[in-house]
């Protein structure tokens, strides 16, 4: 995961739900503004790369299984988005007609995509901070639970603050926590809650894509619990983080479902 420098966009809140209609091509009913505030881009280290460098730190020995489903994970991180490749392309556009079923899209690169909480007409250049597993998540998150993708995509729960995270961004910066916190690129998990992961992604192929739905639903909680504002996004990101970690290491807990946050979850 590179770390790069990099505007945010802030979402100023016109209404509760974004206005659609049938045409194409059509003006967003939120005001975009640009800024130099560094929770995107830079802010990814900061607030997810929390990393103790020591040669003393422990390891964990996996079974053939977990081995194996790790390295099936660790491909898919490793897979950049290229906006060249079919595939990925699809994938795109997947992810905008789930989101906005009613409304076509120009093409991949239009100013449309702000509407989702992209920096700008390209999503491609916001997909650096996570590659294409970030655009995977997204769009199990919209196929799975398309009731909470809806929810959050429109913030259309809670007292919400004027200024708003971006979406689309936010999804992406919470693939990399996820990844960053729970050691994936490591070629053995190095910390008690990468190691508990482990068994639940032996058990269930696509408990990353779950715990990311969870992850980002939670972040979504913690930003209304917290009335927070979007220069406030790297403390209610490190609030979800903690709060996830807890959950994880739970001594009940046997498989992802059972997380209490799992029950915020809509579909």
């Amino acid at each position: 995961m590179e770390d790069r420098g990099g505007s945010f966009v802030a979402v100023r809140r016109i209404s509760q739900g974004l206005e659609r209609g049938n045409s194409a091509c059509h003006s967003s009913s939120a005001e975009v503004v640009a800024g130099s505030a560094a929770w995107l881009g830079r802010g990814l280290s900061c607030v997810c790369a929390q990393r103790r460098e020591s040669d003393s730190r422990p390891s964990f020995d996996l079974t053939p299984a977990q081995e194996e489903c790790l390295q099936q994970l660790q491909s898919r991180i490793d897979i950049p988005y290229d906006s060249s490749v079919h595939e990925h392309q699809e994938a795109l556009r997947a992810l905008w007609n789930a989101a906005f079923p009613e409304e076509e899209l120009c093409g991949l690169i239009s100013e449309q995509w702000k509407e989702m909480g992209w920096q700008g007409k390209d999503p491609s250049t916001d997909f650096r901070g996570g590659g294409f597993i970030s655009l995977e998540n997204l769009l199990y998150f919209a196929r799975n639970f398309p009731q909470s993708f809806q929810d959050l995509l429109q913030k259309r729960e809670g007292d919400r603050s004027v200024w708003e995270y971006p979406f689309a961004v936010a999804g992406v910066n919470i693939t990399f926590m996820l990844i960053q916190m729970l050691d994936l690129e490591a070629v053995k998990p190095r910390s008690l809650v990468g190691a508990t992961f482990l068994k639940f992604l032996t058990e269930n192929e696509s408990a990353f894509d779950l715990l990311y739905c969870i992850t980002f639903k939670l972040m979504d909680q913690q930003w209304l619990t917290m009335h927070a504002s979007y220069m406030d996004f790297n403390a209610v990101m490190k609030s979800t983080r903690r709060q996830l970690e807890r959950e994880l290491l739970a001594e009940d807990i046997t498989r992802l479902e059972e997380l209490p946050s799992y029950s915020l979850l809509k579909r």
